[in-house]
């Protein structure tokens, strides 16, 4: 059980934003409130001014919620949180939840009470969201009300700015297709789909359409902003203008008007008002948005994104700037290994300095621009923390015997790159060695998994969990997540998990392959590489064409770890050919100690 925050009955405590909050509500006739983690814009990567849900409770996981009524409220995470909600956030403020066993709108069911008014910011919840808590609030016998402004907004003291990092163009050697092209293919689509327009409310999606990036959010190039595709292939783009310079206004060129973001909601209203069919996705567009639509007497055409599954498959300039991306990155990271496994035994590391030596190496590559995501660095029971986030005040020394968890990425101009490795120093045991072993056998699962067109990905998850399944065990998260190049590290809609319904795996798109074990208190074990789906082919011997995975990311395993005993034959065969190929393409790119070190971390295991 976490410790009550210090300073908590100070006047900017937790305890006070919550008693603040529930002043508000109390003061606007409502019962309670939904805040989630999201920002204006869905998706993961949220600006400073958008961390809501980390100013009202503590909780900064990348996914989350709270409820906030009366008398009680809650905070709800996924499996990846659940330690970390328990180190954040007062018990005696919230309950912990966790959001797939026991989901928001049952507690809110159970909870609200007939006639309760329940709040929520209709900018920050998605039209699926909406109309799920909607339903929990009806079958409570309350009502689901819109609330502007935020009336956390209006308590929150020293809130951020709207952040205006400027766009810039992204070079057609990195995109590989030019926006004209991209804007003709999607209005194609919505064209054959009696579509006359779509809101693009995602900025992965403005960012891959326009071939511009930005730097709104921490860690994901983006340029915030809302985008209206027309069916000839004309874009309103709804951005602040200071974001842009010359440069910028003549790459978006005359297709592409530039509008003031508070010109939004009319040019809505005046596509519902003439009738035109508006496409909207209703699991990534705001609620505000189809209420505007409704509003205006029109009606909302949903439908997935149009630009999501084009910008899922990567053409073959992306493809290639991957493997180039993963490379440089690869050299980076053997050479960081290298250097922990020379200092980590003599006690002198700590998971500050381990990330930001990684940085370090990193960041002298050519085309780095920033790390992909905050660099998970986990000594020992810090590694069980799925999301672990190290802090000066949680700066854990590794030490002899310890396990340490590295999950990390960069951005590069030329693509995205994330990976985990788990190192030993010194031994951590034999439970551990035989955990770390079958969460290998989970990772090799996926890297030779063979299948047929059509597969999503929620079909090849067991195969990562069967290997832990048959020793009784599984970890609380997907296998993997798409990623985006030079974009989103967690990009959809493809991805590898129970979740992952619907969206077939297709050739060019990149997903990550990361099964894992926690022992909450001792360790956690992770192995990620990316890989890429390869385009269907006939097997020797087949009589179906079949697709598989390209692992793009290159670093050693820790051998120490691997039990052989464990391991068929083409599990070993596989691990050996891998290590090899780390061998081969890394060793020319690293200085000659290093490549020393690599010969040995790679030798082949009998």
């Amino acid at each position: 059980m976490a410790a009550r925050p210090e300073g908590a009955d100070r006047a900017d405590s937790p305890a006070a934003r919550l008693a603040g909050l529930r002043a508000a509500l109390g003061a606007g006739g409502l019962d309670g409130f939904v805040l989630p983690r999201a920002g204006e814009n869905p998706g993961e990567a949220t600006p400073a001014c958008a961390e809501r849900l980390a100013w009202l409770t503590g909780f900064d996981g990348s996914a989350g919620l709270a409820v906030v009524l009366a008398d009680r409220a809650a905070v709800f995470a996924d499996g990846r949180y659940t330690l970390q909600v328990r180190a954040q956030v007062d018990p005696a403020l919230y309950e912990a939840r966790h959001i797939g066993e026991e989901p928001p709108t049952a507690w809110i069911v159970e909870r609200l009470g007939a006639g309760g008014r329940l709040g929520y910011d209709p900018w920050l919840h998605t039209v699926d969201e909406a109309e799920r808590l909607r339903a929990a609030a009806e079958a409570a016998g309350g009502s689901l009300v819109p609330v502007e402004p935020n009336p956390v907004d209006a308590l929150w003291t020293g809130r951020p700015p709207p952040p205006r990092a400027p766009a810039v163009p992204h070079g057609i050697e990195y995109a590989g297709r030019d926006s004209a092209d991209k804007r003709a293919e999607i209005a194609e689509i919505l064209a054959a789909n009696g579509l006359d327009a779509a809101v693009l409310s995602a900025p992965e999606s403005i960012a891959w359409l326009l071939n511009i990036r930005g730097g709104d959010v921490p860690r994901t190039p983006v340029a915030l902003a809302y985008a209206i595709l027309d069916r000839t292939g004309a874009v309103d783009l709804f951005i602040d203008d200071r974001k842009l310079d010359g440069a910028a206004r003549a790459h978006l060129g005359n297709a592409v008007t530039v509008r003031p973001p508070d010109a939004l909601g009319p040019a809505i209203d005046e596509l519902a008002r003439a009738g035109r069919a508006t496409r909207i996705d209703p699991g990534a567009t705001p609620d505000w948005i189809a209420r505007r639509i409704e509003a205006a007497g029109g009606a909302p055409a949903r439908g997935p994104d149009p630009s999501a599954l084009p910008r899922a498959r990567k053409n073959d300039v992306e493809l290639a700037g991957a493997r180039a991306a993963h490379l440089r990155d690869g050299a980076a990271f053997a050479r960081f290994l290298h250097r922990f496994a020379e200092e980590a035994p003599k006690g002198t590391l700590d998971e500050i300095g381990a990330a930001e030596r990684l940085r370090a190496f990193r960041a002298e590559q050519p085309l780095f621009r920033d790390l992909s995501f905050d660099t998970i660095s986990a000594a020992g029971p810090h590694g069980a923390i799925v999301h672990y986030r190290v802090t000066p005040e949680s700066n854990r020394p590794i030490r002899p015997g310890d396990l340490y968890l590295v999950d990390s990425g960069a951005q590069y101009l030329d693509g995205t790159t994330d990976i985990t490795r788990t190192i030993a120093v010194g031994d951590p045991g034999a439970e551990a060695r035989d955990r770390f072993t079958r969460v290998l056998k989970a990772h090799i699962a996926i890297a030779t998994a063979r299948f047929p067109e059509g597969t999503a990905g929620d079909r090849l998850d067991p195969l990562a969990r069967a290997p832990l399944w048959r020793a009784g065990l599984d970890f609380d998260h997907g296998t993997g997540h798409g990623v985006g190049s030079y974009l989103g590290v967690h990009e959809g809609p493809q991805g590898i998990s129970p979740r992952a319904r619907g969206t077939a795996l297709e050739p060019g798109m990149v997903v990550s392959n990361e099964p894992g074990f926690y022992k909450e208190g001792a360790w956690g074990i992770r192995l990620e590489n990316l890989v890429a789906v390869t385009a269907a082919r006939l097997m020797a011997g087949g009589d179906r064409d079949t697709m598989a995975f390209e692992t793009l990311t290159l670093a050693p395993f820790d051998r120490s770890m691997v039990d052989p005993g464990l391991l068929e034959r083409e599990e070993l065969r596989w691990l050996n050919g891998y290590h090899a190929r780390v061998r081969d393409r890394l060793s020319p790119l690293v200085p000659p100690e290093t490549a020393a070190w690599l010969a040995r971390a790679t030798a082949e295991i009998g």
